[in-house]
Parts: C-alpha cells; sequence; structure tokens
C-alpha cells in the first residue's frame, strides 16, 4: 500500500510507522464499571478497554473456566454427559442449600448426571454443582483449581489464578477482564452444542424452580450468554457476548455497584458496539504491508504480508487516523524462508491498541556472499552504538 514513512531502530525491535488515512480514532465512550473490555469477535479488533489488565477476584466468572474445563472433557471423550457424580458432604456444606450462597440444591450423597450438572452452573450458578463437578475430575476442588490455572495458560490466559472452581473469595483467586473474554470467545467458537446452554432462561432441579441470572437474557436485544458475578470485593460483574446482523462482541466488565447498573452499562456499551463501529479492509489477501530489514542476505531487506485480509472495525464517525506499526526483532538474520513468521502488525484506534496481526516474509532471503554480510555487520555494530 506503499504507506510506509519511516522506521525507528531500538535494541532488539524495529517499529515501522504506517498511517492508515481515511480512517477514524476511537470514539469517547464512558462507563460506571471499574474494568471493561469489548471486542469484535470475527477479526478481533478491540472496541473499548478500561483497565483490562487488572486483577480483580473473579466472583462467579470464575465458573467459565470450569466450565471450559468440562467441555473439553467432554470433546475429547474424558467424560459423557450421562456419567454421574456424587454430592458429598464438602460439596453440600460449601454450596448447597445450607451455605446461603448461590446452589442448584443438590442433596447429600445424591448422584446427579453430568448434563444437570452442567445447567446448575450454567443456568443456576450452583456453588454446589461446581464443587461435585471438580471433585468428581480431579479428587479435590483443590487439584480440580491447579488445573484450571494450568488449562488457562494454555489457552492464553497469562495473569488468571484460579483458587477454586466457584469463584467464591479467596485472597490468591484473580483474572483481568481481557482474558475473560479471550476464555469467553474460546468457549463460544470451540464448543458451539454445549454454548447455546447459556441462553436457556431457566431451569428446574429437585422440584425447584430457578431462572437464569443474566439479565439480558430476556431484553432481546440478541444477547446469548454468559454469567454474572459478585463479591464484596470486586462488586457485580459480567462476561456477555451479543450476536446481531452477523456480527458478535463480546464483553466484561466488573467494579459495578448494583445489579441495575451493570445491567444498564452492559446492555448500553454493547449497543454501542454494535452501531459505532463498521468493518474495513486495511490490507487484501497477499497484500504487502511493509519490510523488514535483514542482516547478511542476498537483499536488505524482505517483504512482509499477513495470512490472509487484513480486517478491523473501525468507528463510522470522527475523522482522525488509524496508526499501525510493524514491530519484529531486530537484526533478522538470513537465510529467511518464504512464510517465517516475523513480527507483527500493531494497530491503534486512538489510544486503544486494538488489533495484533502475525506478519510473514513473502519471499525467501538466501545468505548473501561474505562481503555483504561483512557490510551488515559493520552496519549493525554502528547503529548499536548509535
Amino acid at each position: 500500500m506503499n504507506r510506509l514513512f519511516g522506521a525507528f531502530f531500538f535494541a532488539t525491535a524495529l517499529f515501522a510507522v504506517i498511517i492508515l488515512p481515511g480512517a477514524a480514532a476511537a470514539q469517547i465512550f464512558e462507563t460506571k464499571a471499574k474494568q471493561a473490555y469489548l471486542i469484535e469477535a470475527e477479526t478481533g479488533t478491540v472496541l473499548f478497554a478500561k483497565n483490562e489488565n487488572d486483577l480483580i477476584p473473579p466472583a462467579s466468572l470464575a465458573k467459565l473456566m470450569t466450565m471450559e474445563m468440562v467441555f473439553n472433557a467432554l470433546k475429547i471423550g474424558r467424560l459423557s454427559l450421562e456419567d454421574e457424580f456424587q454430592v458429598s458432604e464438602n460439596a453440600w456444606r460449601t454450596g448447597g442449600a445450607v451455605s446461603g450462597t448461590s446452589t442448584m440444591f443438590a442433596e447429600i450423597n445424591s448422584s446427579i448426571p453430568l448434563a444437570d450438572l452442567i445447567r446448575g452452573v450454567i443456568v443456576q450458578s450452583g456453588n454446589d454443582a461446581c464443587i461435585v463437578i471438580a471433585e468428581g475430575m480431579a479428587g479435590s476442588e483443590t487439584n480440580f483449581a491447579e488445573m484450571m490455572t494450568e488449562r488457562a495458560r494454555s489457552l492464553g490466559l497469562e495473569k488468571s489464578v484460579f483458587a477454586n472452581s466457584t469463584g467464591l473469595p479467596h485472597p490468591d483467586a484473580r483474572v483481568t477482564v481481557r482474558e475473560l473474554v479471550i476464555l469467553a470467545r474460546h468457549i463460544q467458537q470451540t464448543y458451539p452444542e454445549y454454548y447455546a446452554i447459556y441462553s436457556e432462561l431457566d431451569f428446574t432441579w429437585n422440584k425447584i424452580f430457578q431462572r437464569n441470572r443474566n439479565p439480558l437474557l430476556r431484553a432481546n436485544i440478541g444477547v446469548d450468554g454468559l454469567k454474572t458475578g459478585f463479591t464484596e470485593e470486586s462488586g457485580y460483574g459480567i462476561v456477555s457476548s451479543i450476536e446481531r446482523d452477523g456480527r458478535r462482541l463480546f464483553l466484561a466488565m466488573s467494579g459495578m455497584s448494583s445489579i441495575k447498573e451493570r445491567a444498564e452499562e452492559a446492555r448500553k456499551i454493547l449497543e454501542w458496539g454494535l452501531r459505532s463501529f463498521e468493518k474495513r479492509e486495511l490490507f487484501s489477501e497477499g497484500e504487502i504491508i511493509g519490510n523488514a530489514s535483514v542482516y547478511g542476505g542476498e537483499q536488505s531487506k524482505v517483504a512482509l504480508m499477513a495470512g490472509g485480509p487484513v480486517n478491523i472495525f473501525v468507528p463510522v464517525t470522527n475523522a482522525d487516523r488509524l496508526k499501525a506499526r510493524i514491530v519484529y526483532n531486530w537484526p533478522l538474520a538470513a537465510p529467511v524462508d518464504e512464510g517465517h513468521p516475523v513480527g507483527v502488525l500493531n494497530v491503534w484506534i486512538g489510544d486503544t491498541l486494538s488489533q495484533q496481526t502475525p506478519l510473514y516474509a513473502a519471499e525467501a532471503v538466501p545468505k548473501g556472499p561474505l562481503h555483504k554480510r561483512a557490510f551488515d555487520a559493520l552496519q549493525e555494530l554502528m547503529l548499536f552504538w548509535l
């Protein structure tokens, strides 16, 4: 696109700054939530971010990770929906009817099919159902929590730590709203057959009828999941997804002061995200996005391209520009194979890093002759001292 206008060398990385004319900077949006993170699902565009990397108590939002563990076990055949789990005294006392917390009212020493326990967790937010599953899958809830954190790391959740299956207060349990969105998106995309349970409005167990605690499900705005939560320390939180006219958004928010405020703020930002952005193609498939300097090669640069078209959602108003940077480790040493991952394209909308796209070498660069490598070594030394 020939929009590269400058390059700045640092110790180990090069940043090539690209200005994308005709696009827009981020619109101003305010929310009462202390932490919030909103993305568009197809492109991963970050539409809004506020304290998204703060570590906060997960509350019942931790149950998303508990369910991911279950869904993954079902997918790989470790569990089946017909498997039955026994309700221990610990599960009954900690999360059952006598606990005073959210419960599916599982009876002590009873056996419950996994299909019902899943709905007990998702629809009724039952702490007893979570503990029954944790003990059945790992022997103890403590062991299950360690497995949750390990699984979270494999999914790209680098900060979140889970200390139990329920989200009940624990000093070691912490998550970020950014990583909750990553988790929610993964669940929706990986387990569509189970994700549908998040939209079920009610569930009756042990002759007790309970409604889904997600208030946005009944608002008829396209919300079809996922979870609400509350603790005294974190306030009221929510992880939600909305799909309308073929566009899906994922949202996580925390730190709100009441159930009413949570519902109002979540609905407001979801509606804003749907109406205030439009899809824009930045680079077409196969288009050269920029170049990276090559050390010791037959040529001094290699063209870079993405693995496909680069699309992003941009605000429909505001005349400012998008800003993008190509970031890669420098110097890039020859030989470089065609298709070799080189770096990423970072795109900002205003002050928000809205998208990161991997970049690959569009061509092969073999090693250059000895005199070319010697010259590049001298150039590298001079740039280092500068």
